[in-house]
Parts: C-alpha cells; structure tokens; sequence
C-alpha cells in the first residue's frame, strides 16, 4: 500500500531509541525524509546509522538537541524551518510516590514531555496550514486515560498531550492538516526493558517471568498479556502520518493491547 508521504519532511522527537526510532524507521521505509532527534550528537549518528544500515537508500539526517528547553527547540526550529509531519514523541517517566515528587519534578515532566511538542507545533503548525498538507501526532499513553498511582506526575503529562492535540484539531478545520495522539500500552522499549529487568534481576526472576508478573498483577486487563514490540506501536504512527488517514483527526488512538477497558 503506498502511504503518500514519499519525500515528505519527517521529524521525529526523541528518536534515537524505543518507539521513536521505531517510527522514524518505519516513516523511512515508506520514503519520508526523516530527521532524528536526540540529546547527543553520538547518539544521533548512532541511530541515523542503524536506519541506513537496514535502508540504504534511506534519506535520514540528524538534528542533537534536548527538547526539554525553549532553547532547544529553537535550536532545532532553526536547523529545520518547515516540516510535514511532526511526531512529537520525546517523553520521560519515572516510578516515584506522590509524596515524595517535588515541584522541580512536575515542572520537569511539563516541560519534557507536554511544553516540547507545544512549542514544535506552535512554530510548524501554521505552515502545515499554509500548503493545506500536514500531520503533527503527540505519542501520549493508555496512562493518559489509567493515571498509574506509581507515577502520577507522568499520567499528568499524558492527558494534557491528549488534551493538547484534541485542542490543535479544532484549529485545522476544513483544511488538509490533521492533530491526533496516540496512546500506547506497555512497550518493549529499551527503557521499559532495563526498568523491568531490574526489577527481576532483584527478585531472581528471568525477564520472561516477570513480564508475566507484571501483566498478571500490575495491567491484568490486558487482551494480549504481552508488552507491545515498538514496532507494533510504530504502524500506528506512521499510518497517522500518511495521506491514507486523511479523514482521521482529533483523534485519540489505543494501541494499548486493550489494556483500557472502555469500548470508546
């Protein structure tokens, strides 16, 4: 199926690794021209060369700058004035007691993982209407919906990208740019992978075991009692990406393994 998007301008935050890099690779395959984001320059050429080496033909650049800051953003605003599609992907999580999360970490986890994709959409946004032609995507969480009590500060940051992208919808009515978030379940990511393997090196446990653990105790509502492959959650974006979606905006879409139990 051809998706559209050959030679459209991509930009992926935070994607260097996980479900990022999943989509910018997938972005790739289906001819996008797509720029990596990271923090670090090594990190950056590290993954623009896993894309090449498995794309040869791909036309992938890199663009090291931490998000997290206005300055940041400004820094990659400068180095790529226009793109297409924004998949405003960059976010950070941490298990932590409500007790104990001071006002340093709420503000750090806005700042991250909801005022990173405002100030990339704010400046993208009016050339996408401009061509009548653009995809911006927030990549929030089933904890959007299911705020985690281990981690409420995240769950926060989740509902407002939803909120965030609902609220950029409505501003491209009647027009060729679409705003929709997507809400993933428990990814294997790398971050996701070294957090749970901890966790069952600590209680002598394989990998394996405890990813049974977990979805028997922790997410039980799960339909698949798996965590979800990155690329699983990666076909997802990038069919939000192409032309083929063109009637999909204002969106919220699970991929979650039905861990959400509501039938809307």
């Amino acid at each position: 199926m051809n998706l559209g998007i050959r030679d459209k301008k991509a930009l992926v935050t935070g994607s260097t690794k996980g479900i990022g890099f999943a989509a910018a690779l997938g972005l790739a395959q289906e001819g996008a021209r797509v720029w990596i984001n990271g923090r670090t320059a090594q990190a950056v050429k590290s993954a623009c060369g896993h894309i090449r080496e498995q794309l040869p033909n791909a036309k992938v650049e890199g663009i090291n700058a931490d998000l997290g800051s206005a300055a940041g953003c400004n820094a990659v605003i400068d180095q790529l004035p226009a793109v297409d599609i924004l998949v405003n992907n960059l976010g950070i999580f941490e298990p932590k007691p409500f007790e104990e999360i001071p006002d340093e970490d709420w503000l750090r986890f806005f700042e991250v993982n909801v005022l990173s994709g405002v100030r990339l959409s704010r400046h993208y946004l009016p050339g996408m209407r401009g061509r009548d032609w653009g995809r911006i995507l927030f990549i929030a969480s089933e904890s959007a919906v299911q705020i985690p009590e281990e981690m409420i500060h995240y769950g926060m940051t989740k509902t407002a990208q939803v909120s965030v992208a609902r609220g950029l919808a409505e501003t491209t009515k009647g027009t060729g740019v679409t705003v929709n978030s997507v809400l993933p379940g428990p990814t294997r990511s790398e971050g996701v992978e070294t957090f749970v393997q901890q966790i069952a090196d600590q209680q002598g446990m394989t990998f394996d075991e405890m990813e049974q653990e977990f979805f028997a105790n922790i997410r039980p509502s799960s339909l698949i009692q798996r965590f979800a492959t990155t690329e699983e959650v990666a076909n997802m974006i990038v069919y939000l990406s192409s032309q083929r979606a063109s009637a999909t905006n204002g969106a919220a879409v699970r991929v979650d393994g039905g861990v959400v139990k509501a039938a809307l």
